[in-house]
C-alpha cells in the first residue's frame, strides 16, 4: 500500500509549529496537538524524535523541519493510517516572532520581526533592502562595476597567498555600520578574543604568554572568506531574528565575489592557488574590508574559541586569539605535549571548517626567541630590535631627505602610517617609543 503523506498545507503547518516552539518534548507535542486539533498518541514519540534531531541546534530553518517530517517513518505510518482525518485545525506558527536562544535573551538588541520594519530601521525602502542583501546573487553575475556594492583590490602576500580587499560602497557601508553599532556590538565576545575590540589590543593578546616555558603560535588560512553566508545567517537566527530577516541581515554583511575581479589583478603566484581563491571567494562570505566582518568573525568563532580554551585548560595552557592568530603557552607539563596538542588544535579547526597555515606554526621554547604579532615575549614584552632599528632609520632619513624619499611602498597616508608604527612601539615599550616620537616630531611634513 503506498505511503500517504499529509497534504502540503498540513506539512507546512506542522513545520511552522515546530520552528516556533522551544526544543522540549512537551512544548513540541503541545504545538503539534494544537496544529492538528487533537492529541494523537503518536505525537509524543514524534516530538521525542524531533528534539533528538534538533536539540542543541540554533533555530532550524523551516525547510529543514519540513524535510525531517517528510522522512520521519512514524509520521509516514500515521499518515497512512489516518489519512482521511489529518487536517490543519489551527496555524500556530510564530516564525515571524523574535525568538532568541536562551543565551541571547538578555542582550539589548533591537526587536525586528518584519521585512518592512527592517527596511525602516536601516533607512531604506524594501526594494533597496533586497538589492543590497542580494540573496539571489545578482551582483556576482553582473559585470558592471557601477551596479556592484563593493570595490575590489587583490593582493599577493609575501608568503605566496592571495588576499582580496572588498570595500563596501558608501550606502552599503552605512547600513553595515548601523548593524555593527546597534546589533553586533551589543553581543558579549569570548574572553579569549583580543582583536577588533575596544579595550583590548595586541598588548592584552600577548600578556598571558610573557615569560612562559613554551609558546605555540598557529595561524588560520583564509580567515574571513572561510565564514560562509550560511554561518552568518545562522548567527542572526541565534539572536532571535526570524528566518527571512536573518537571511537578509546575513546578505547585507556577506558578499560573493565576481570571478572577473581576478582577471586584471596583477598577482604573483601559481595558477592553482588563484583557481582555489576564485572558488573560495565566489561563495557568500565575510568580505575583508566591511566594517561588520571583524565583529561577525569574532562572534561566529565563539563556539571554536570555547572548544580551544577548554582544550588549553585541560592541558594546563593559556589561550588567546587576535583575528586569525592563535596563541597557546604553558609551563613544563605543557611543553612535554605541545606537539600532540597542536595536532588536536588543528583537528578541531578542521572539523569546524577552518584550515591551519602549517608554514606559520611555531613551537617556541625559552632557549629561542619567543614572539607573537611582532612582539618578543620571552621575559617581558618588547619590540623586535630589527623592527625598531628599521623604523628609526626611516624616521632619520625622513628628517634628512624628506618623507617622500622614504615612502617606497606608496602609502597614501604615509604620515599616519609612520605615526601608527611609532604608537605601536610606545604601547609595548614606552622608553623606546618616546625616542622614536621625538624623531617623528622633527620630520618636516608637507
Amino acid at each position: 500500500m503506498p505511503v500517504v503523506m499529509p497534504v502540503p498545507p498540513v506539512l507546512r503547518a506542522l513545520a511552522g509549529a515546530l520552528v516556533a516552539g522551544e526544543p522540549t518534548i512537551e512544548e513540541v507535542a503541545d504545538r503539534l496537538s494544537r496544529t492538528l486539533g487533537r492529541r494523537w498518541r503518536w505525537l509524543r514519540p514524534l516530538a521525542q524524535r524531533y528534539v533528538k534531531a534538533f536539540a542543541g541546534h540554533i533555530r532550524p530553518r523551516e525547510r529543514e523541519v519540513a524535510r525531517f517530517l517528510h522522512h520521519d517513518p512514524g509520521l509516514k505510518r500515521a499518515c497512512t493510517k489516518y489519512s482521511d482525518e489529518l487536517t490543519a485545525a489551527a496555524w500556530v506558527s510564530e516564525a515571524a516572532r523574535m525568538q532568541p536562544a536562551p543565551a541571547a535573551a538578555s542582550w539589548n538588541i533591537p526587536s525586528i520581526e518584519f521585512i518592512g520594519d527592517l527596511a525602516d530601521w536601516l533607512g531604506l525602502d524594501t526594494g533597496d533592502l533586497l538589492w543590497f542583501a542580494d540573496l539571489k546573487g545578482m551582483g556576482y553575475r553582473m559585470n558592471r562595476n557601477h551596479l556592484r556594492h563593493y570595490h575590489y583590490r587583490a593582493l599577493s602576500k609575501a608568503s605566496g597567498t592571495l588576499r582580496l580587499i572588498e570595500a563596501p560602497k558608501d550606502r552599503l557601508k552605512d547600513v553595515q555600520l548601523q548593524i555593527l553599532h546597534c546589533i553586533l556590538e551589543k553581543v558579549p565576545p569570548h574572553p579569549s578574543i583580543h582583536g577588533f575590540l575596544k579595550g583590548r589590543s595586541i598588548k592584552t593578546f600577548i600578556a598571558p604568554h610573557v615569560g612562559r616555558r613554551v609558546v605555540l603560535r598557529m595561524d588560520l588560512q583564509d580567515f574571513f572568506p572561510t565564514f560562509s553566508g550560511a554561518r552568518v545567517q545562522t548567527f542572526f537566527r541565534f539572536l532571535g531574528y526570524p528566518e527571512t530577516l536573518a537571511d537578509l541581515l546575513g546578505g547585507l554583511c556577506t558578499n560573493a565575489t565576481p570571478r572577473d575581479v581576478w582577471k586584471d589583478a596583477a598577482l604573483d603566484g601559481d595558477r592553482e592557488r588563484l583557481r582555489d581563491a576564485k572558488v573560495l571567494y565566489s561563495r557568500p562570505h565575510l568580505p575583508q574590508g566591511a566594517p561588520t566582518s571583524p565583529a561577525l568573525a569574532n562572534l561566529c568563532f565563539y563556539r571554536i574559541d570555547c572548544r580551544l580554551s577548554g582544550l588549553a585548560r585541560s592541558a594546563g595552557a593559556e589561550y588567546t586569539r587576535y583575528a586569525d592568530d592563535l596563541a597557546f603557552s604553558g609551563d613544563p607539563s605543557f611543553e612535554k605535549h605541545v606537539d600532540s596538542f597542536s595536532m588536536h588544535v588543528a583537528a578541531i579547526l578542521l572539523g569546524e571548517g577552518f584550515a591551519v597555515n602549517h608554514h606559520k606554526t611555531r613551537v617556541m621554547r625559552q632557549g629561542l626567541r619567543q614572539h607573537l604579532a611582532g612582539v618578543v615575549v620571552n621575559q617581558r614584552a618588547n619590540i623586535l630590535r630589527h623592527d625598531v632599528d628599521r623604523l628609526k632609520a626611516t624616521l632619520t632619513n625622513c628628517i634628512r631627505h624628506g618623507p617622500a624619499s622614504q615612502n617606497r611602498d606608496g602609502h597614501p597616508q604615509f604620515r599616519s602610517h609612520l605615526q601608527g608604527r611609532v604608537a605601536f612601539v610606545e604601547m609595548i615599550n614606552p622608553a623606546r617609543g618616546k625616542r622614536l616620537r621625538a624623531l617623528f616630531d622633527q620630520v618636516q611634513w608637507e
